[in-house]
């Protein structure tokens, strides 16, 4: 039997029960109205009777001289269904309509004399012990002309009890009621039985899903509410199950995307517990067919640095990216790319950062372009140290040459000391060339991330930049502006930070007019120190902005070239501010003039 049924028959007993107590009530009800229809029918006849007859009369018959004597005239006898009883104050029977002789007991402790006795009056239902049968009792006390009690007037009725009076019609009302309980407990179960058969196809569609669904409808007899139902759990569970088919295909595309990445993948939820390793992973862990559902990230890769990028991802709810290397045997340098899953929307549908569900990660490993890195790094820093040494003889011969060749006063001395400046002028070019090449290379290769920044008074090295340009200046007639105050302190890498400004007053000198002006301002912005160079040069033209900080850029490649630039000098420039996590600005305008900003990031006090 369903627990849908049981409900149902306890439902039934339950109205029966109440069916029966019911009877049970009005039975009781009725019972109790019978009894007080005929005591209140007694009491007006005894009241009347007493009235008819006269009190006058009660008074000579309880009269203490005259109670022998005096004869009692009462219109009653015991042919009549009422009786009707005189009682003395001191409990005995005086006169009674239906009991002649002198049995009768001493009525003193009748509930009702009692009561009549005190001047109430009272009635009262039980067996009578002189009569043998039921009666009903009502007494009313007699008064002297003084208002005392000197006797009781009781009338008293039998009657048949409740049961008796309605036996005839009381095996057909319990047939009746007893039928009506059968129908309502059948009517019930019926009801019970179809609804439970309804339910129970209803149940079946839910639990069989697809299967039923290819079939018929149901042939039963159900409720139009119940077939509107059933056929919309049928367009449901249609619908659910396209969905689920829908997502078992994506989830077999996307398990074949995984195991055809070459990046390992991991993703888990907010505890860092595992519930998703692509192959590469368990290769690159050596996980092999173990069951990662119950593994954290730390006890799958054994590497705390992957697990605090999780940990960051989760409590940034950002994407997070960093390089890592491994030592298992070989070096190998992985790029992480670390990207929170999901989060929360209030209920309006509003997307809010509510916490993330978990967090994906994704190693892609980049060994080889590492490498190759490295050879081109090498590569330049070997050509370059290779370099210098020939470079420095041709300028040096150059020079001597130069210094000893006499004045050119013979034909063809002036072309010879022409040709020896073009040398010793080219040889300054890759001078310069290998000298940058060298910068770049030391800033590339992170040679100073091992060493802490130093803290240096910026006006001196300002000062120090300026005395190394001041001969250039000093040929074009340019004045260098200097505004930095002489407290300002900063953390850097003094060196760089002055071979920065080398490089951007250079520039400013070389594309600056003669007897022009050029400014070099230090401030202090928040947690910024801020490096500014401004020139009223020629300017750079604003398609040429974003790449001037790009190695071997020229806007004017031939005017570059004569002056002697290398196209490395602002690539340092940016590398400087990126060694110092900060950034390298330019703004300018053709004609106009140019301005540099170095913005390095400085800690707050």
């Amino acid at each position: 039997m369903t627990t849908f049924k049981k409900y149902l028959l306890t439902l039934s007993l339950a109205a029966l029960g109440f069916f029966s107590l019911l009877i049970i009530s009005v039975l009781v009800f009725m019972n109790s109205l019978y009894y007080e229809i005929n005591t209140t029918g007694l009491k007006n006849t005894a009241e009347t009777l007493l009235a008819v007859i006269g009190e006058d009369h009660f008074i000579k018959v309880f009269s203490p001289n005259d109670s022998e004597s005096a004869p009692v005239s009462i219109p009653l006898n015991a042919a009549d269904s009422y009786r009707l009883t005189l009682i003395a104050p001191n409990g005995y029977v005086l006169w009674d309509s239906h009991v002649t002789d002198r049995r009768l007991v001493n009525h003193i402790n009748r509930e009702e004399i009692i009561a009549a006795l005190e001047g109430r009056k009272e009635s009262s239902r039980r067996d009578s012990i002189s009569t043998g049968e039921k009666l009903l009792y009502y007494a009313l006390p007699v008064f002297d002309l003084n208002d005392n009690v000197i006797g009781v007037f009781r009338l008293s009725l039998s009657i048949p009890g409740f049961g008796r009076r309605i036996s005839s019609v009381l095996f057909p009302f319990l047939i009746f009621s007893l039928i009506m309980a059968v129908a309502i407990f059948w009517a019930a179960f019926m009801f019970s039985h179809s609804l439970s058969t309804s339910l129970n196809r209803l149940v079946k569609i839910t639990q069989t899903g697809a299967s039923l669904l290819a079939g018929p409808e149901s042939e039963e007899k159900v409720s139009p509410e119940f077939r509107s139902l059933e056929k919309a759990l049928r367009a449901l569970a249609f619908e659910i199950n396209s969905r689920l088919e829908r997502s078992k295909a994506e989830g077999r595309r996307l398990e074949a995307i995984l195991n055809g990445m070459s990046e390992a993948v991991f993703a888990m939820d907010s505890a860092l517990t595992l519930h998703l390793v692509n192959p590469r992973a368990r290769e690159l862990f050596n996980l092999g067919n173990q069951d990662i559902n119950s593994m954290t990230l730390l006890e799958a890769t054994r590497s705390t640095e992957l697990t605090e990028a999780a940990k960051k991802a989760l409590a940034t709810d950002t994407t997070f990216e960093t390089e890592l290397i491994f030592r298992t045997g070989a070096e190998q340098y992985f790029q992480i790319f670390a990207a929170p899953l999901g989060g929360g929307s209030d209920p309006n549908g509003v997307n809010q950062n509510f916490g993330s569900d978990g967090v994906v990660l994704v190693l892609q490993e980049i060994t080889r372009l590492v490498k190759l890195e490295r050879i081109r790094k090498d590569f330049v820093a070997n050509v370059s140290h290779e370099l210098r040494t020939p470079i420095q003889l041709i300028k040096g011969f150059s020079e001597t040459l130069m210094d000893t060749i006499p004045e050119p006063d013979k034909s063809g001395k002036k072309n010879i000391t022409q040709f020896i400046k073009i040398i010793h002028k080219n040889a300054g070019i890759m001078e310069n060339l290998t000298n940058d090449l060298l910068v770049l290379a030391d800033l590339e290769n992170n040679s100073l991330s091992t060493r802490n920044m130093e803290e240096f008074n910026v006006a001196f090295l300002i000062n120090e930049a300026v005395s190394s340009v001041k001969l250039q200046a000093k040929k074009k007639n340019i004045k260098i502006i200097v505004d930095c105050s002489e407290e300002l302190n900063a953390n850097l890498y003094g060196s760089f930070v002055i071979q920065a400004l080398i490089n951007l007053i250079d520039n400013g000198i070389k594309y600056s007019p003669s007897k022009s002006k050029l400014w070099v301002n230090a401030s202090r912005e928040n947690t910024e120190l801020l490096l500014e160079v401004r020139d009223k040069g020629i300017g750079i033209p604003v398609e040429h902005l974003e790449r001037i900080f790009e190695r071997f850029y020229r806007v004017d490649s031939a005017r570059s070239r004569e002056d002697g630039s290398t196209g490395l000098g602002l690539s340092i420039v940016r590398h400087i501010a990126l060694l110092h996590k900060g950034k390298a600005e330019a703004e300018s305008h053709a004609g106009e003039g140019s301005v540099f900003r170095l913005r390095i990031p400085q800690p707050s006090y």
